[in-house]
């Protein structure tokens, strides 16, 4: 077998190019061996901090992003691990609230390049991008140094190589069917593998679940003596209501009652997130007194999280949102319901082939007056052509467009969406969804968040 080039790069794009040549992050061997072998020769910089880890199948980057900003808030040093990056691979990697630079990147991925080839030689398989990459982060927070990690799962839990980590907290997002091909055709399955993030003597924090779903998270906690914080009945929503670029929330956590948040983001999945981030945030630190109205208030007022009903563009508005799934599409639906007054509204959907493109579909169908079935430009995508026989299935051949370039796709919509709008109350707009990629494309093409 012939092995990745373990040479140091000079550039990024070196850097980029060299991860690449390795097993891509979908291709999975359900082992730790290699990641262990990998963290153990870097010297195991994944002990070297306290960590929070976080799995589910919507909301864990929102979540990691908004426990980042309130442990930073606490004065904390941390680093940021996420998957995948809307437009950039160094947006994976984040220190102080800061995705690495070129340069920061480059040097990290130097530090490790190294002790690549080594793993490459004495492991029936090489190191995959992922492994890499989550060394790379592991390796980058020990050099900073960081007091506490917020590190997402790449994919599942036990078997996710992120999970070379013993972390203090555990997260577990809402659970639904995704992945199936590595995870398991049901909840139950991957609520199995995903429970794998909860360790002896962590605290796990679960949002609302299936009542299976919650039972096997609870079995786990119980097998391995952790302690359990649930939604609803230790931490919570309260009360919230939309607000002008986001929401207005009064959460109750674990430690007390948090009253007129403002949170820049739109939805009731939102919310909760930022319920199940409150909640992480006072496990990790301990103790019985309240974080601080203040304290939480300037944190959650600073959260970002792109491609998340993001605006980018006005007259016509777009929005960008990466929902890739059914459950993820009635969250972002349910949002756009709640938050704004579009008419009509029109659709930009490109997906991956691996995907429930019916079951999302069917998901945004009520919400949007016509599809523009599109396709980013990687080899994962599923064709535009294909993708359209199902969008016609769900919506009608004459709510369906297929224009395969995205950026005209985008263009097509938006002209929709200007033709289609009736008054000052109610304005046409675009939402362009159905996969990160997707929207991180679409990012580029828009200039971001404007």
């Amino acid at each position: 077998m012939n092995q990745p080039d373990a040479r140091a790069a000079e550039t990024f794009a070196e850097a980029e190019d060299a991860l690449l040549s390795r097993w891509p992050e979908t291709r999975l061997e359900p082992s730790l061996d290699r990641i262990q072998a990998f963290t153990e020769l870097l010297g195991d910089p994944q002990r070297s901090f306290r960590s929070i880890h976080l799995t589910g199948t919507n909301g864990k980057t929102s979540t990691s992003r908004m426990i980042d900003a309130l442990l930073r808030a606490l004065d904390l040093r941390t680093g940021r691990f996420t998957s995948p990056h809307v437009e950039k691979m160094g947006e994976r990697i984040s220190v102080d609230g800061e995705p690495l630079d070129d340069e920061a990147f480059v040097r990290a991925f130097n530090d490790i390049a190294p002790y690549t080839h080594l793993v490459d030689a004495a492991e029936a398989h090489p190191l995959s991008f992922f492994e890499t990459v989550v060394g790379m982060a592991y390796a980058a927070f020990a050099d900073a140094p960081v007091d506490v990690a917020v590190v997402e799962v790449g994919m599942g839990g036990s078997w996710d190589a992120t999970n070379v980590i013993d972390a203090d907290v555990a997260v577990v997002t809402p659970i639904a069917v995704d992945h199936a091909r590595y995870l398991g055709d049901t909840v139950v399955e991957i609520a199995r593998e995903k429970a794998g993030i909860i360790k002896p003597g962590a605290t796990a924090i679960l949002s609302q679940q299936p009542v299976d779903v919650a039972t096997v998270l609870l079995e786990r906690a119980a097998e391995v003596g952790a302690a359990v914080a649930r939604e609803g009945l230790e931490f919570g929503v309260v009360t919230r209501s939309p607000a002008v670029g986001g929401q207005s929330l009064t959460l109750q956590g674990l430690r007390g009652r948090y009253d007129d948040l403002f949170l820049p983001l739109y939805g009731a999945h939102q919310a909760q997130n930022a319920a199940a981030a409150l909640a992480a945030v006072e496990a990790f630190v301990g103790g019985e007194e309240p974080l601080g109205d203040d304290l939480v208030r300037s944190a959650f007022a600073e959260v970002t999280s792109p491609g998340r009903l993001e605006v980018v563009r006005r007259s016509p508005t777009i929005v960008l949102d990466a929902a890739h799934n059914p459950h993820g599409a009635e969250a972002t639906a349910a949002a756009l319901e709640d938050s704004f007054r579009f008419d009509p509204l029109i659709g930009v959907i490109g997906v991956m082939v691996d995907k429930d493109a019916e079951g999302l579909l069917a998901a945004f169908e009520p919400h949007l007056a016509h599809v523009v079935v599109t396709q980013n430009a990687t080899d994962r995508a599923m064709p535009a052509e294909q993708l359209a026989m199902t969008a016609r299935e769900v919506f009608g051949d004459d709510r369906v467009s297929v224009v395969p370039s995205l950026a005209e796709a985008i263009e097509a919509a938006a002209t929709l969406a200007e033709e289609g709008g009736n008054d000052a109350l109610s304005s046409g707009a675009v939402l362009v969804t159905g996969s990160v990629v997707t929207v991180g494309e679409a990012r580029v093409l828009l200039g971001g968040r404007k």
